[in-house]
């Protein structure tokens, strides 16, 4: 008997969660999606995340940070602003270490977590800003690794090791959402969305993806999704699984073209993400 509460995920899902601009669409009605990432520590998340988000397609990308980061974003995708001011969604923690909080670059951005209450619009909560998981009124993902879902259950007096999350992500992924009232994926070899009672479940993704910054370049596919989404997760509490799941979905899909059955960087992989969309709305 099928599983009522496996949700399948095809190309064709993946495709409805792509929102195309039309004639009277702007800028700033496209999605705006402010970062906070990176750090002094991991600098280049800063970069992949905003190089990602932006190949993926929204109409601005804000950059919170000092300006040291600032400039290598700029660096790389000069389209970026680096001014504050509203968005559509956020983005926040990757390449943050949580337990590191003496690290300037991020204290000097605590003024910036201030905004993710003070703009109530979607989010999604990545490496050192899990721990915001639960506290947030709007609708919340969070992106962990085997790892990193260890630790935060930890936070919240349950004991899990990350050999067992790996061996049954399914199970914990919805353990999690249900204690957080939070949809939940889980990074892996097989990518899992919890939300609800409910889970998504992607097909094996190429074991290439294994590599650093892959995280970040995932983090940032996301976050674009959910900022041009953000009417709809609005109107729909499932809608932001559904983003994630699409998100992973181009991101596994940009990795094989890449890869081309080689080996491939994080940066590699971005290079790849306007052609998957390209074929996704064909």
């Amino acid at each position: 008997m099928a599983d009522k509460k496996l949700v399948t995920f095809s190309a064709r899902d993946a495709a409805r969660c792509i929102i195309t601009p039309s004639d009277i669409d702007n800028k700033y009605s496209r999605g705006v999606l402010g970062l906070i990432t990176g750090s002094a520590q991991y600098p280049g998340a800063a970069v992949l995340t905003t190089s990602a988000a932006l190949a993926t397609g929204l109409g601005m990308a804000r950059f919170h940070s000092s300006s040291g980061l600032a400039h290598l974003v700029l660096h790389g995708a000069p389209e970026t602003v680096v001014q504050p001011g509203p968005v559509t969604a956020w983005l926040a923690g990757s390449g943050i270490d949580s337990a590191k909080y003496g690290d300037v670059t991020t204290w000097l951005r605590h003024r910036w977590f201030s905004l993710l209450k003070a703009q109530s619009v979607p989010t999604v909560l990545d490496a050192g800003c899990l721990h915001l998981a639960g506290t947030l009124s709007q609708p919340t993902l969070i992106t962990p690794h085997a790892g990193e879902l260890s630790k935060l259950l930890a936070r919240h007096a349950i004991t899990v090791s990350s050999e067992a999350v790996e061996a049954d992500p399914r199970t914990w992924a919805l353990r999690t959402a249900q204690l957080l009232n939070t949809c939940v994926l889980v990074k892996g070899s097989r990518t899992v969305i919890a939300y609800g009672d409910r889970v998504i479940s992607l097909g094996k993704a190429t074991p290439w993806l294994a590599t650093a910054g892959s995280g970040d370049v995932l983090a940032g596919i996301i976050g674009a999704l959910v900022a041009t989404n953000y009417i709809e997760i609005l109107n729909s509490s499932q809608r932001i699984a559904h983003v994630a799941a699409a998100g992973a979905f181009i991101h596994n899909k940009a990795a094989l073209l890449a890869s081309a059955g080689g080996p491939i960087s994080a940066s590699q992989i971005i290079d790849q993400i306007q052609p998957v969309i390209r074929t996704l709305l064909k």
